[in-house]
């Protein structure tokens, strides 16, 4: 990256019952490209908690940060999008996430967009290892889950969301993804957003499997924004 061009601060937003951990291994490879980075955890332990105070989080962290990119994986994608109704984000990427309908709960989600009509069951360990951890290495998946943090709230409060944000948005789907399956994820997509996913190899938790393949394609978002792709 030339020096002449001034560095981004990405902003990571994890999915559900997850932590900024999720992105321990993302971040140092954003650093190597030469940005900052800003990695939240969401207050999502506490039962009084919604999608509003998720954001309210976020907003805090972004607080003195120039044009943020906000990044949200998984159930962060509920978050993100309310987080740049309250400020000026430079670009907005969804990496494997939930898209939010104005006034949508997150257990709406599931039969609004169809999800439940696919019959994915993640309901033991074992279907958990199999749906989100596919391409993880094993000890990495042992510490996601001393990691993992129960995800109390927010589940049926409304989306405070009113109408998408007027900034630059791409969505990032993992072509192994066995969570949201590609094909889901482009109607869900083209459905809720209008426009065409881009594609990254790996499966749900890409960014534990695949780090640095993830911060390039990031940092390229980035730049293509810049340059008004």
């Amino acid at each position: 990256m030339g020096t002449d061009i001034e560095p981004a601060t990405f902003v990571l937003i994890h999915g559900g019952g997850g932590s900024s951990w999720d992105w321990h291994l993302v971040e140092p490879e954003l650093r190597g490209l030469g940005h900052e980075v800003l990695a939240v955890d969401l207050p999502i332990e506490d039962a009084d908690n919604g999608i509003t105070e998720y954001a309210d989080a976020v907003v805090a962290e972004c607080a003195g940060v120039r044009r943020p990119v906000i990044v949200a994986h998984s159930w962060g994608g509920l978050v993100a999008p309310v987080v740049c109704t309250r400020i000026e984000a430079e670009l907005l990427v969804l990496l494997a996430g939930m898209i939010p309908a104005p006034g949508e709960s997150p257990n709406e989600w599931w039969s609004a967009t169809g999800y439940t009509e696919l019959g994915i069951s993640f309901g033991t360990r074992e279907e958990e290892i199999d749906i989100f951890f596919n391409g993880v290495p094993e000890a990495l998946i042992t510490a996601a889950y001393e990691h993992e943090r129960d995800h109390a709230s927010g589940w049926d409060s409304p989306s405070p969301l009113q109408a998408w944000p007027d900034v630059p948005t791409r969505y990032l789907s993992c072509r192994d993804d066995r969570c949201f399956p590609p094909d889901f994820t482009r109607t869900h997509v083209a459905e809720r957003l209008g426009i065409t996913p881009d594609e990254i190899d790996g499966g749900h938790m890409v960014a534990l499997a695949r780090p640095r393949a993830l911060a390039e394609r990031l940092h390229r978002l980035w730049n293509e924004t810049r340059d008004g792709g």
